[in-house]
Protein backbone atom coordinates (compact mmCIF):
# COMPACT_ATOMS: atom_id res chain seq x y z
CA UNK A 1 0.00 0.00 0.00
CA UNK A 2 1.38 3.40 -0.98
CA UNK A 3 1.83 6.07 1.65
CA UNK A 4 -0.75 8.26 -0.07
CA UNK A 5 -3.28 5.39 -0.17
CA UNK A 6 -2.74 4.75 3.54
CA UNK A 7 -3.26 8.44 4.31
CA UNK A 8 -6.38 8.47 2.13
CA UNK A 9 -7.88 5.56 4.06
CA UNK A 10 -7.07 7.25 7.34
CA UNK A 11 -8.87 10.52 6.56
CA UNK A 12 -11.46 9.83 3.82
CA UNK A 13 -14.83 8.14 4.39
CA UNK A 14 -15.04 4.41 3.68
CA UNK A 15 -17.72 4.99 1.04
CA UNK A 16 -15.47 7.23 -1.06
CA UNK A 17 -14.81 4.79 -3.89
CA UNK A 18 -11.42 4.31 -5.53
CA UNK A 19 -10.70 2.37 -8.72
CA UNK A 20 -8.20 -0.52 -8.73
CA UNK A 21 -6.83 -2.81 -6.05
CA UNK A 22 -3.72 -0.63 -6.04
CA UNK A 23 -5.16 2.87 -6.65
CA UNK A 24 -3.15 5.26 -8.80
CA UNK A 25 -2.38 8.94 -8.32
CA UNK A 26 -2.69 10.88 -11.58
CA UNK A 27 -0.18 13.71 -11.57
CA UNK A 28 -0.48 15.33 -14.99
CA UNK A 29 -1.99 14.97 -18.44
CA UNK A 30 -1.72 16.16 -22.01
CA UNK A 31 -4.14 15.60 -24.86
CA UNK A 32 -5.75 12.20 -24.39
CA UNK A 33 -3.04 10.88 -22.05
CA UNK A 34 -2.34 11.07 -18.31
CA UNK A 35 0.62 9.99 -16.17
CA UNK A 36 0.66 8.49 -12.70
CA UNK A 37 3.05 9.24 -9.83
CA UNK A 38 5.30 6.39 -10.95
CA UNK A 39 5.69 7.89 -14.40
CA UNK A 40 3.49 5.40 -16.27
CA UNK A 41 1.51 6.85 -19.16
CA UNK A 42 -2.11 5.91 -19.81
CA UNK A 43 -4.50 6.54 -22.66
CA UNK A 44 -7.48 8.13 -20.90
CA UNK A 45 -10.83 6.76 -22.03
CA UNK A 46 -12.80 8.07 -19.03
CA UNK A 47 -11.77 11.74 -18.76
CA UNK A 48 -12.28 12.20 -15.03
CA UNK A 49 -15.82 10.75 -15.37
CA UNK A 50 -16.64 12.42 -18.72
CA UNK A 51 -15.34 15.77 -17.49
CA UNK A 52 -12.12 16.34 -19.44
CA UNK A 53 -14.23 16.84 -22.54
CA UNK A 54 -11.81 18.31 -25.05
CA UNK A 55 -8.28 17.39 -23.90
CA UNK A 56 -5.99 17.41 -20.90
CA UNK A 57 -4.00 20.65 -20.54
CA UNK A 58 -5.72 22.19 -23.56
CA UNK A 59 -3.64 25.34 -24.20
CA UNK A 60 -6.67 27.51 -25.00
CA UNK A 61 -8.32 26.61 -21.68
CA UNK A 62 -5.22 26.81 -19.50
CA UNK A 63 -4.37 30.21 -21.01
CA UNK A 64 -7.88 31.53 -20.37
CA UNK A 65 -7.79 30.28 -16.76
CA UNK A 66 -4.34 31.75 -16.13
CA UNK A 67 -5.19 35.14 -17.62
CA UNK A 68 -8.48 35.37 -15.72
CA UNK A 69 -6.82 34.30 -12.45
CA UNK A 70 -4.33 37.11 -12.94
CA UNK A 71 -7.19 39.63 -13.02
CA UNK A 72 -9.77 38.32 -10.55
CA UNK A 73 -10.77 34.79 -9.63
CA UNK A 74 -14.07 35.34 -7.88
CA UNK A 75 -16.66 37.93 -6.86
CA UNK A 76 -19.97 35.96 -6.46
CA UNK A 77 -23.20 36.66 -8.35
CA UNK A 78 -23.86 39.80 -6.32
CA UNK A 79 -21.87 41.74 -8.91
CA UNK A 80 -22.01 41.97 -12.66
CA UNK A 81 -19.81 39.29 -14.18
CA UNK A 82 -18.84 39.59 -17.85
CA UNK A 83 -17.51 36.02 -18.37
CA UNK A 84 -20.66 34.60 -16.79
CA UNK A 85 -22.98 36.68 -18.98
CA UNK A 86 -21.00 35.80 -22.11
CA UNK A 87 -21.09 32.08 -21.41
CA UNK A 88 -24.77 32.21 -20.43
CA UNK A 89 -25.55 33.96 -23.70
CA UNK A 90 -23.76 31.25 -25.72
CA UNK A 91 -25.48 28.43 -23.83
CA UNK A 92 -28.92 30.02 -24.09
CA UNK A 93 -28.51 30.26 -27.86
CA UNK A 94 -27.32 26.65 -28.11
CA UNK A 95 -29.95 25.21 -25.76
CA UNK A 96 -32.88 25.13 -28.18
CA UNK A 97 -35.13 26.47 -25.42
CA UNK A 98 -37.08 29.62 -26.34
CA UNK A 99 -36.62 32.69 -24.11
CA UNK A 100 -33.98 30.78 -22.19
CA UNK A 101 -32.47 31.83 -18.88
CA UNK A 102 -29.27 30.27 -17.49
CA UNK A 103 -28.22 29.78 -13.88
CA UNK A 104 -24.74 28.46 -13.10
CA UNK A 105 -23.85 26.04 -10.32
CA UNK A 106 -20.68 24.20 -9.36
CA UNK A 107 -21.74 20.63 -10.25
CA UNK A 108 -24.30 18.44 -11.96
CA UNK A 109 -25.75 17.47 -8.59
CA UNK A 110 -26.37 21.11 -7.75
CA UNK A 111 -27.78 21.73 -11.22
CA UNK A 112 -30.31 18.93 -10.78
CA UNK A 113 -31.16 20.23 -7.30
CA UNK A 114 -31.93 23.60 -8.86
CA UNK A 115 -34.03 22.05 -11.60
CA UNK A 116 -36.06 20.16 -8.99
CA UNK A 117 -36.55 23.36 -6.99
CA UNK A 118 -37.77 25.19 -10.08
CA UNK A 119 -40.09 22.40 -11.25
CA UNK A 120 -41.69 21.73 -7.86
CA UNK A 121 -42.17 25.46 -7.22
CA UNK A 122 -43.57 26.15 -10.67
CA UNK A 123 -45.96 23.21 -10.53
CA UNK A 124 -46.75 23.35 -6.78
CA UNK A 125 -46.09 19.62 -6.51
CA UNK A 126 -43.34 17.55 -4.91
CA UNK A 127 -44.02 14.46 -7.02
CA UNK A 128 -41.29 13.64 -9.54
CA UNK A 129 -41.23 11.07 -12.32
CA UNK A 130 -37.80 9.50 -12.82
CA UNK A 131 -36.41 6.64 -14.84
CA UNK A 132 -35.39 3.25 -13.51
CA UNK A 133 -31.60 2.77 -13.55
CA UNK A 134 -31.08 6.55 -13.44
CA UNK A 135 -28.49 8.62 -11.58
CA UNK A 136 -28.81 12.34 -10.87
CA UNK A 137 -26.26 13.15 -8.17
CA UNK A 138 -25.32 12.65 -4.54
CA UNK A 139 -27.29 15.37 -2.72
CA UNK A 140 -30.30 14.55 -0.56
CA UNK A 141 -32.86 15.45 -3.23
CA UNK A 142 -30.85 13.98 -6.13
CA UNK A 143 -30.40 10.67 -4.30
CA UNK A 144 -34.16 10.65 -3.75
CA UNK A 145 -34.83 10.52 -7.50
CA UNK A 146 -31.96 8.19 -8.42
CA UNK A 147 -33.23 4.84 -9.67
CA UNK A 148 -29.98 2.94 -9.11
CA UNK A 149 -29.68 1.13 -5.79
CA UNK A 150 -25.89 1.13 -5.81
CA UNK A 151 -25.87 4.95 -5.68
CA UNK A 152 -28.85 5.53 -3.40
CA UNK A 153 -27.76 5.33 0.26
CA UNK A 154 -31.11 6.39 1.75
CA UNK A 155 -34.81 6.07 0.98
CA UNK A 156 -35.59 9.31 2.78
CA UNK A 157 -36.45 12.19 0.46
CA UNK A 158 -38.26 15.52 0.33
CA UNK A 159 -39.84 14.29 -2.91
CA UNK A 160 -42.32 11.59 -3.85
CA UNK A 161 -40.60 9.73 -6.68
CA UNK A 162 -42.36 7.44 -9.15
CA UNK A 163 -40.21 5.39 -11.50
CA UNK A 164 -41.06 4.96 -15.17
CA UNK A 165 -40.09 2.23 -17.63
CA UNK A 166 -37.95 3.00 -20.67
CA UNK A 167 -34.39 3.98 -19.81
CA UNK A 168 -32.95 0.52 -20.50
CA UNK A 169 -33.72 -0.93 -23.93
CA UNK A 170 -32.37 -4.47 -23.63
CA UNK A 171 -33.46 -5.51 -20.13
CA UNK A 172 -36.77 -5.50 -18.27
CA UNK A 173 -40.32 -6.56 -19.15
CA UNK A 174 -40.39 -4.82 -22.54
CA UNK A 175 -36.94 -5.87 -23.80
CA UNK A 176 -38.33 -8.47 -26.20
CA UNK A 177 -40.42 -5.92 -28.11
CA UNK A 178 -39.49 -4.04 -31.28
CA UNK A 179 -38.44 -0.41 -30.87
CA UNK A 180 -41.89 0.83 -31.85
CA UNK A 181 -43.62 -1.67 -29.55
CA UNK A 182 -41.19 -0.85 -26.72
CA UNK A 183 -41.98 2.87 -27.01
CA UNK A 184 -45.72 2.21 -27.14
CA UNK A 185 -45.57 -0.04 -24.07
CA UNK A 186 -43.58 2.54 -22.09
CA UNK A 187 -46.02 5.29 -23.06
CA UNK A 188 -48.97 3.18 -21.95
CA UNK A 189 -47.17 2.47 -18.67
CA UNK A 190 -46.70 6.22 -18.19
CA UNK A 191 -50.35 6.91 -18.92
CA UNK A 192 -51.40 4.24 -16.45
CA UNK A 193 -49.06 5.60 -13.78
CA UNK A 194 -50.46 9.11 -14.17
CA UNK A 195 -53.93 7.74 -13.53
CA UNK A 196 -52.89 6.59 -10.06
CA UNK A 197 -51.06 9.58 -8.63
CA UNK A 198 -51.40 13.24 -7.84
CA UNK A 199 -50.18 15.49 -10.68
CA UNK A 200 -46.36 15.31 -10.82
CA UNK A 201 -44.15 18.35 -11.22
CA UNK A 202 -41.80 16.92 -13.84
CA UNK A 203 -40.16 13.96 -15.49
CA UNK A 204 -36.36 14.00 -15.16
CA UNK A 205 -34.42 11.76 -17.52
CA UNK A 206 -30.92 11.27 -18.88
CA UNK A 207 -31.06 10.81 -22.68
CA UNK A 208 -28.29 8.23 -22.18
CA UNK A 209 -28.00 6.89 -18.64
CA UNK A 210 -24.44 7.50 -17.49
CA UNK A 211 -23.79 5.71 -14.20
CA UNK A 212 -26.41 3.18 -15.32
CA UNK A 213 -23.96 1.84 -17.92
CA UNK A 214 -24.60 4.04 -20.99
CA UNK A 215 -28.05 2.59 -21.62
CA UNK A 216 -30.70 4.42 -23.62
CA UNK A 217 -34.20 3.98 -25.04
CA UNK A 218 -35.09 4.01 -28.73
CA UNK A 219 -34.86 7.44 -30.32
CA UNK A 220 -38.13 9.29 -29.91
CA UNK A 221 -39.24 7.74 -26.61
CA UNK A 222 -39.01 10.98 -24.65
CA UNK A 223 -40.79 12.83 -27.45
CA UNK A 224 -43.66 10.36 -27.06
CA UNK A 225 -43.50 10.86 -23.30
CA UNK A 226 -43.57 14.62 -23.82
CA UNK A 227 -46.86 14.39 -25.71
CA UNK A 228 -48.40 12.71 -22.66
CA UNK A 229 -46.74 15.07 -20.20
CA UNK A 230 -48.08 18.10 -22.06
CA UNK A 231 -51.62 16.83 -21.62
CA UNK A 232 -51.11 17.15 -17.86
CA UNK A 233 -48.90 20.25 -17.78
CA UNK A 234 -45.97 18.17 -16.49
CA UNK A 235 -42.49 19.53 -17.17
CA UNK A 236 -39.66 17.63 -18.87
CA UNK A 237 -36.18 17.98 -17.38
CA UNK A 238 -33.35 16.64 -19.55
CA UNK A 239 -30.31 15.75 -17.44
CA UNK A 240 -27.51 16.47 -19.92
CA UNK A 241 -24.69 16.34 -17.37
CA UNK A 242 -23.03 13.50 -19.29
CA UNK A 243 -24.66 13.68 -22.74
CA UNK A 244 -24.33 17.37 -23.58
CA UNK A 245 -21.92 19.30 -25.82
CA UNK A 246 -21.84 16.83 -28.70
CA UNK A 247 -20.58 13.74 -26.91
CA UNK A 248 -23.18 11.50 -28.54
CA UNK A 249 -21.95 12.59 -31.97
CA UNK A 250 -25.30 12.64 -33.75
CA UNK A 251 -26.57 15.55 -31.67
CA UNK A 252 -25.26 18.48 -29.65
CA UNK A 253 -27.71 17.63 -26.85
CA UNK A 254 -28.87 14.12 -26.06
CA UNK A 255 -32.49 15.28 -25.97
CA UNK A 256 -32.36 16.07 -29.68
CA UNK A 257 -32.73 12.35 -30.41
CA UNK A 258 -36.17 12.86 -28.85
CA UNK A 259 -36.91 16.35 -30.14
CA UNK A 260 -39.95 15.69 -32.32
CA UNK A 261 -42.28 17.28 -29.76
CA UNK A 262 -40.02 20.21 -28.97
CA UNK A 263 -37.21 20.91 -26.51
CA UNK A 264 -37.30 20.15 -22.79
CA UNK A 265 -38.66 22.74 -20.39
CA UNK A 266 -35.44 22.52 -18.36
CA UNK A 267 -31.95 21.29 -19.28
CA UNK A 268 -29.23 20.62 -16.72
CA UNK A 269 -25.54 20.48 -17.62
CA UNK A 270 -22.11 20.17 -16.00
CA UNK A 271 -18.96 18.04 -16.35
CA UNK A 272 -17.56 18.58 -19.85
CA UNK A 273 -18.26 22.27 -20.29
CA UNK A 274 -15.54 23.20 -17.77
CA UNK A 275 -13.03 20.63 -19.07
CA UNK A 276 -12.17 19.85 -15.45
CA UNK A 277 -13.19 23.13 -13.83
CA UNK A 278 -16.27 23.02 -11.56
CA UNK A 279 -19.06 24.25 -13.81
CA UNK A 280 -22.69 23.17 -13.81
CA UNK A 281 -25.92 24.88 -14.65
CA UNK A 282 -29.57 24.99 -15.57
CA UNK A 283 -31.31 26.33 -18.67
CA UNK A 284 -35.05 26.94 -18.51
CA UNK A 285 -37.78 29.03 -20.06
CA UNK A 286 -37.95 32.44 -18.41
CA UNK A 287 -41.36 31.83 -16.81
CA UNK A 288 -39.99 28.72 -15.10
CA UNK A 289 -36.63 30.16 -14.10
CA UNK A 290 -38.30 33.28 -12.71
CA UNK A 291 -40.95 31.45 -10.65
CA UNK A 292 -39.04 31.65 -7.35
CA UNK A 293 -40.44 34.27 -4.97
CA UNK A 294 -37.46 34.48 -2.59
CA UNK A 295 -33.95 35.81 -2.95
CA UNK A 296 -31.22 33.55 -4.23
CA UNK A 297 -27.60 33.92 -5.28
CA UNK A 298 -24.67 31.64 -5.95
CA UNK A 299 -21.37 32.14 -4.17
CA UNK A 300 -19.30 29.95 -6.49
CA UNK A 301 -21.62 29.22 -9.42
CA UNK A 302 -20.55 31.42 -12.31
CA UNK A 303 -17.28 32.47 -10.73
CA UNK A 304 -15.04 34.27 -13.21
CA UNK A 305 -12.22 31.76 -13.54
CA UNK A 306 -14.53 28.81 -14.22
CA UNK A 307 -16.57 30.87 -16.68
CA UNK A 308 -13.39 31.79 -18.55
CA UNK A 309 -12.56 28.09 -18.79
CA UNK A 310 -16.04 27.25 -20.01
CA UNK A 311 -15.99 29.96 -22.67
CA UNK A 312 -12.61 28.89 -23.99
CA UNK A 313 -13.57 25.23 -23.92
CA UNK A 314 -16.90 25.76 -25.69
CA UNK A 315 -15.26 27.94 -28.33
CA UNK A 316 -12.61 25.29 -29.01
CA UNK A 317 -15.23 22.54 -29.22
CA UNK A 318 -17.34 24.43 -31.74
CA UNK A 319 -14.46 25.74 -33.87
CA UNK A 320 -12.89 22.26 -34.14
CA UNK A 321 -16.19 20.41 -34.69
CA UNK A 322 -15.57 17.98 -31.86
CA UNK A 323 -19.16 16.79 -32.16
CA UNK A 324 -18.37 15.64 -35.69
CA UNK A 325 -15.17 14.03 -34.45
CA UNK A 326 -17.13 12.18 -31.77
CA UNK A 327 -19.49 10.89 -34.43
CA UNK A 328 -16.74 9.77 -36.81
CA UNK A 329 -14.16 8.37 -34.39
CA UNK A 330 -16.79 7.06 -32.00
CA UNK A 331 -18.49 5.21 -34.85
CA UNK A 332 -15.23 3.51 -35.77
CA UNK A 333 -14.52 2.62 -32.14
CA UNK A 334 -17.92 1.10 -31.44
CA UNK A 335 -17.80 -1.04 -34.57
CA UNK A 336 -14.29 -2.23 -33.68
CA UNK A 337 -15.48 -3.23 -30.22
CA UNK A 338 -18.58 -4.95 -31.58
CA UNK A 339 -16.38 -7.06 -33.83
CA UNK A 340 -14.39 -8.16 -30.77
CA UNK A 341 -17.51 -8.73 -28.67
CA UNK A 342 -19.01 -11.07 -31.29
CA UNK A 343 -16.22 -13.53 -30.48
CA UNK A 344 -16.53 -13.39 -26.68
CA UNK A 345 -19.34 -15.19 -24.80
CA UNK A 346 -18.83 -12.95 -21.77
CA UNK A 347 -19.81 -9.78 -23.64
CA UNK A 348 -23.58 -9.34 -23.79
CA UNK A 349 -23.75 -6.04 -25.63
CA UNK A 350 -21.73 -3.13 -26.98
CA UNK A 351 -23.95 -0.06 -27.04
CA UNK A 352 -23.83 3.71 -27.19
CA UNK A 353 -23.28 6.48 -29.69
CA UNK A 354 -20.49 8.92 -30.39
CA UNK A 355 -17.81 8.75 -27.71
CA UNK A 356 -20.15 7.36 -25.07
CA UNK A 357 -19.84 3.58 -25.32
CA UNK A 358 -20.88 0.83 -22.93
CA UNK A 359 -19.70 -2.79 -22.94
CA UNK A 360 -21.92 -5.01 -20.79
CA UNK A 361 -20.40 -8.19 -19.37
CA UNK A 362 -22.24 -11.34 -18.28
CA UNK A 363 -21.35 -14.78 -17.03
CA UNK A 364 -20.70 -16.77 -20.25
CA UNK A 365 -23.69 -18.72 -21.44
CA UNK A 366 -26.10 -16.74 -19.27
CA UNK A 367 -27.78 -13.36 -19.12
CA UNK A 368 -26.53 -12.77 -15.57
CA UNK A 369 -24.50 -9.62 -14.92
CA UNK A 370 -20.85 -10.26 -14.06
CA UNK A 371 -19.42 -7.47 -11.90
CA UNK A 372 -16.36 -9.61 -11.13
CA UNK A 373 -15.45 -9.68 -14.82
CA UNK A 374 -15.99 -5.92 -15.14
CA UNK A 375 -13.59 -5.28 -12.26
CA UNK A 376 -11.05 -7.67 -13.76
CA UNK A 377 -11.21 -6.04 -17.19
CA UNK A 378 -10.77 -2.63 -15.58
CA UNK A 379 -7.58 -3.89 -13.91
CA UNK A 380 -6.30 -5.57 -17.09
CA UNK A 381 -6.92 -2.45 -19.16
CA UNK A 382 -5.06 -0.36 -16.60
CA UNK A 383 -2.12 -2.78 -16.75
CA UNK A 384 -2.12 -2.32 -20.52
CA UNK A 385 -2.06 1.46 -20.23
CA UNK A 386 -5.76 2.30 -20.68
CA UNK A 387 -8.13 3.95 -18.18
CA UNK A 388 -11.85 3.21 -18.51
CA UNK A 389 -14.83 3.36 -16.17
CA UNK A 390 -17.62 1.03 -15.11
CA UNK A 391 -21.28 1.23 -14.14
CA UNK A 392 -24.57 -0.57 -14.47
CA UNK A 393 -27.94 -1.12 -12.90
CA UNK A 394 -28.67 -4.21 -10.83
CA UNK A 395 -24.94 -4.92 -10.83
CA UNK A 396 -21.89 -2.94 -11.89
CA UNK A 397 -21.16 -5.01 -14.96
CA UNK A 398 -20.81 -2.46 -17.77
CA UNK A 399 -17.56 -0.89 -18.90
CA UNK A 400 -17.89 2.83 -19.62
CA UNK A 401 -15.78 4.29 -22.42
CA UNK A 402 -15.85 8.08 -22.82
CA UNK A 403 -12.58 9.62 -24.07
CA UNK A 404 -12.01 13.34 -24.67
CA UNK A 405 -13.83 14.39 -27.83
CA UNK A 406 -10.57 15.24 -29.61
CA UNK A 407 -9.64 11.54 -29.72
CA UNK A 408 -7.80 10.59 -32.92
CA UNK A 409 -8.39 7.52 -35.06
CA UNK A 410 -4.94 6.19 -34.13
CA UNK A 411 -5.67 6.62 -30.40
CA UNK A 412 -9.06 4.95 -30.79
CA UNK A 413 -7.38 1.97 -32.43
CA UNK A 414 -4.71 1.85 -29.74
CA UNK A 415 -7.29 1.91 -26.98
CA UNK A 416 -9.44 -0.70 -28.70
CA UNK A 417 -6.45 -3.02 -29.00
CA UNK A 418 -5.67 -2.70 -25.30
CA UNK A 419 -9.30 -3.25 -24.36
CA UNK A 420 -9.56 -6.23 -26.68
CA UNK A 421 -6.58 -7.85 -24.96
CA UNK A 422 -8.13 -7.15 -21.55
CA UNK A 423 -11.49 -8.57 -22.58
CA UNK A 424 -9.94 -11.71 -24.07
CA UNK A 425 -7.94 -12.27 -20.88
CA UNK A 426 -11.12 -12.24 -18.77
CA UNK A 427 -14.13 -13.05 -20.94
Amino acid sequence: MSDLYARHRAVAPDWLALYYEDPIEITHGEGRHVWDARGKRYLDFFGGILTTMTAHALPEVTKAVSEQAGRIIHSSTLYLNRPMVELADRIAQLSGIPDARVFFTTSGTEANDTALLLATTYRRSNTILAMRNSYHGRSFSAVGITGNRGWSPTSLSPLQTLYVHGGVRTRGPFAHLSDAEFTAACVEDLRDLLGHTRPPAALIAEPVQGVGGFTSPPDGLYAAFRDVLKEHGILWIADEVQTGWGRTGDHFWGWQAHGRSGPPDIVTFAKGIGNGMSVGGVVARAEIMNCLDANSISTFGGTQVTMAAGLANLTYLLEHDLQGNARRVGGLLIERLRAVAAQLPGVREVRGRGLMIGVELVEPGTDKADPRAAAAVLEAARDGGLLIGKGGGHNTSALRIAPPLSLTVAEAEEGAAILEHALRSVC
